[in-house]
């Protein structure tokens, strides 16, 4: 005998069956063709322009920077050590992820040669294609397939956006791609694009089905990879992980689940944590520069840029006290320093945090030497990506795209400490592909506005 309860969960249970059977063959995700052309293109551009042609001045020093020659005391047997010129000790001054993989480049194809150039310059250009297809499954979930199709192809082939793949040998492209990965997996754990919006109860409860134990394990481990590659990111970390918990109706087990992804991204980054403590018999979660960056971004002198001319790398005063002081008291001291000029100076940081927050947004000058009638094409293509994808992302919010608030929570809180300390170009990589992606669905959206003959190219029958 059937009973009422069940006549009216049957219904409800053909709808979520059917939207699982639906999405079995994967409308998120891209075809390999977007990722191959995306690499293809990267290398060839690479190899063809001979990118991986660092220049040899200064030991080398453009082949990495402080990365690479982190890299170079790790593959000769001086540890994590010596990012400025001659050997200087331990150091924090940069993330270990990176510099960890160039080391290994090191190992096998040689300090500072062609061929490590052109290896980990391909590395670069391998996570950024991947990129490709991230971005593809970012954009159907939140959107659909045209936005998604567009977003990618526009990643792939786009100049701009391989930019730091082809040229520079630092983390950009791996943390961009670790940050759209996570963007994925959170998309998956809320089930966006899986779940119609007219859900009835059962469906709604079925969403949790996305919020595994097993996701949430990969959650955590993302996350601490990411953060050991650019630890800057992590602001975005606690708002990401409450809009995967937001709209749980079991918020008991999932707050377990979450727990326990905490835990995995603490065991991830411990590793690094605990060396620091040991080296420097201080508690040091990440870096230990903020003060010495501080300070090159708001002390005498501060325009809105980092003041390298002041530099331990160019400076040689500056490196004889980071020699001498060691890096964590060189930091605090300078750290000090850019704390009791800001205090005295408090509108001129104002007026430089202002300045920092229009260049990341609008376009960071070029250094001086750049090709002055090249420029204003630069800074036109900068400013048109950030203007379209933030009236994209305003269009999201108020149509109440599901993801809406996930892009707005990375766009606030991920430029962030850029605002008050330093600017540049590169530091808005992590949210280019987001920004490509709200800017191709404001223009989708534009487009279905228009008149129907300028779809079709043909005048419309006045009849």
């Amino acid at each position: 005998m059937t009973t009422k309860s069940t006549l009216q969960l049957e219904p409800a249970t053909s709808k979520v069956r059917a939207v699982s059977a639906a999405f079995q063959s994967n409308p998120f995700r891209s075809t390999w063709a977007v990722f191959w052309a995306a690499f293809l293109v990267r290398v060839l551009y690479m190899t063809l322009a001979h990118t991986y042609h660092f220049r040899t001045d200064g030991d080398h020093f453009q082949f990495g920077w402080e990365m690479g020659r982190v890299a170079r005391a790790l593959a000769t047997g001086f540890g994590y050590a010596d990012p400025f010129i001659g050997h200087t000790g331990p150091t924090t001054w940069v993330p270990p992820l990176y510099p960890l993989l160039l080391a290994g480049v090191f190992k096998f194809f040689g300090i500072y040669t062609l061929r490590s150039a052109w290896v980990i310059l391909t590395f670069n250009s391998f996570v950024s294609a991947l990129t490709a297809m991230t971005t593809y499954e970012i954009a159907a979930r939140c959107f659909n397939r045209r936005v998604a199709v567009w977003s990618a192809w526009i990643w792939a082939l786009y100049p701009a956006a391989m930019q730091y793949a082809v040229r520079w040998v630092w983390e950009m492209t791996l943390s961009t791609w670790l940050l759209t990965v996570i963007f994925v997996l959170a998309l998956r754990m809320r089930r966006i694009g899986e779940i119609p919006a007219d859900t009835t109860e059962v469906d709604f409860c079925s969403r949790d089905d996305g919020r595994t134990l097993r996701r949430w394990l990969i959650f955590g481990l993302l996350w601490g990879l990411l953060g050991l590659s650019n630890p800057s990111l992590l602001l975005f970390l606690p708002a990401c992980g409450l809009w995967v918990l937001h709209g749980t109706r079991h918020l008991r087990r999932q707050a377990g689940f979450a727990s326990m992804s905490a835990i995995v991204f603490i065991i991830c980054v411990s590793p690094w944590m605990v060396r620091n403590a040991l080296v420097f018999h201080k508690f040091i979660p990440m870096r230990a520069n903020f003060g010495a960056e501080l300070y090159l971004g708001n002390g005498p002198g501060a325009m809105g840029f980092l003041m390298e001319y002041n530099h331990p790398y160019e400076a040689q005063d500056q490196l004889g006290l980071y020699k001498q002081m060691g890096e964590v008291a060189y930091a605090q001291m300078r750290g000090q320093l850019a704390k009791k000029y800001i205090a005295s100076h408090p509108g001129l940081f104002l007026r430089n945090s202002l300045k920092r927050l229009y260049f990341f947004w609008i376009s960071v000058p070029h250094p001086t030497g750049g090709k002055w009638y090249i420029e204003p094409f630069r800074v036109a293509n900068f400013a048109f990506a950030s203007i379209a994808g933030l009236f994209g992302l305003g269009l999201a919010l108020k149509r109440r795209i599901p993801a809406a608030w996930l892009f707005a929570w990375a766009f606030l809180l991920i430029p962030l400490i850029y605002y008050f300390v330093t600017v540049h170009a590169r530091f808005r990589d992590p949210l280019e592909p987001m920004i490509a992606i709200l800017a191709v669905y404001l223009f989708q959206s534009v487009e279905r506005r228009w008149p129907r003959w300028l779809h079709t190219g043909r005048t419309v029958d006045a009849s």
